[in-house]
């Protein structure tokens, strides 16, 4: 046989198959640890932060285009210019991937004009986060990071305060802040922050809060309120919305999700349409009872109050048809809540009248001489 060695029948092919299987096998490790970089939190984090201690002065850019689009970022009245509003964070999907932002921005409305303001030791990216404005500072709470392909989230439970005069950001390590969290609600009253709610997400573990913070601003301490036996308390939630008038702080919609139950483990997401009404002096909730022509259930909704009304605008319905799918509807209602008499009533905006034609007083005094010549 010429000394070549003869082959078993189907050798070539097991061997073939064995070489392909091996390559297969080192494009999945590839392609995982690609994976693994793109949704390596802590790594992507570290990188920006480590381009964030480059920065050594506040550079201001002047009269520059309007922030890209993004969803959850916090936009804030400067308390001593309410002409001027503070735009922080937020997050863009792409359609292939997820960008986050620790971006400020300040809109003077009056010029309609925007400045982008960038300086050393700003918070990390972030969405959902909340921040609220007191004196000549911005107080930013908690909010979530999302890896580009959406794998893995982290949740902050850090405190920042933003210097509206010099344009400094610095970090407030207090004892006994809340857990880490997005989706919650913080309001102002008199020197106090009240913070509720939110949800911390894994994808492993799903948590939704319905605990009550406040922080002290004079003193800069926090301090969790927590329900006395037979209290009547809200539901955990996020997405919801707060709104002040004089000693009361009136909560409204949300959404919840248990994927942490044994018991049914396909149980659905819960929108609520329910109001609470929090006194801020005792720590007592109320449930406010349904008056007028209330909205339906919804979360993600915007809310603002002006003079004794708590003015309500769009929000989102979100139903699971099956295997996790959401189906979405977006609302474009608004909605006024009277908070001294609690009733709630739809608001529908009238169309602008169109001014009357001006007519010169050359053309009415022509007018006039037609007429009398006629006559």
């Amino acid at each position: 046989m010429g000394g070549k060695k003869q082959r078993k029948p189907g050798k070539g092919k097991e061997k073939t198959e064995r070489k392909t299987a091996k390559a297969a096998e080192k494009r999945a490790r590839r392609d995982d640890k690609k994976l693994d970089r793109e949704d390596d939190i802590d790594a992507i984090l570290a990188s920006i932060q480590k381009e964030e201690a480059k920065k050594v002065a506040v550079t201001i850019d002047e009269n520059v285009p309007p922030p890209s689009p993004r969803c959850n970022c916090t936009v804030t009245v400067n308390p001593a210019k309410d002409s001027e509003l503070i735009l922080f964070g937020g997050e863009y999907y792409n359609g292939d991937k997820t960008f986050v932002y620790n971006d400020l921005y300040r809109y003077n409305a009056e010029k309609n004009e925007w400045k982008h303001v960038s300086s050393p030791n700003s918070p990390p990216p972030r969405s959902a986060h909340q921040a609220v404005a007191w004196k000549n500072s911005i107080f930013v709470f908690g909010g979530e990071f999302t890896s580009p392909n959406q794998e893995r989230f982290h949740h902050y439970k850090d405190l920042w305060r933003y210097d509206l005069i010099d344009n400094s950001w610095e970090q407030l390590l207090l004892k006994g802040c809340p857990s880490p969290r997005s989706g919650h609600r913080m309001v102002l009253y008199k020197h106090k922050i009240i913070l509720f709610g939110g949800f911390y997400d894994t994808l492993r573990e799903v948590r939704y809060f319905n605990d009550l913070h406040v922080l002290d601003l004079d003193e800069y301490k926090w301090q969790e309120i927590k329900p006395k036996l037979g209290m009547q308390w809200p539901s955990p939630r996020s997405g919801f919305q707060f709104s002040v008038h004089l000693d009361e702080i009136f909560l409204y919609g949300g959404y919840f999700k248990d994927n942490n139950s044994e018991k049914d483990a396909s149980e659905k997401g819960m929108i609520h349409a329910d109001m609470w009404v929090l006194d801020p002096r005792s720590w007592e909730w109320n449930k406010v009872k349904k008056q007028g022509m209330p909205p339906g259930a919804r979360a993600g909704f915007s809310m603002c109050t002006h003079k004794k009304r708590a003015i309500l605008f769009g929000g989102v319905v979100d139903v699971e048809v099956e295997d996790d799918v959401l189906r979405s509807t977006f609302l474009n209602e608004m909605y006024a809540f009277q908070m001294d008499n609690r009733r709630w009533y739809p608001l529908e905006l009238r169309k602008a009248k169109m001014p009357k034609p001006k007519v010169s007083a050359c053309v009415r005094f022509k007018c006039r001489n037609v007429i009398q010549n006629y006559t």
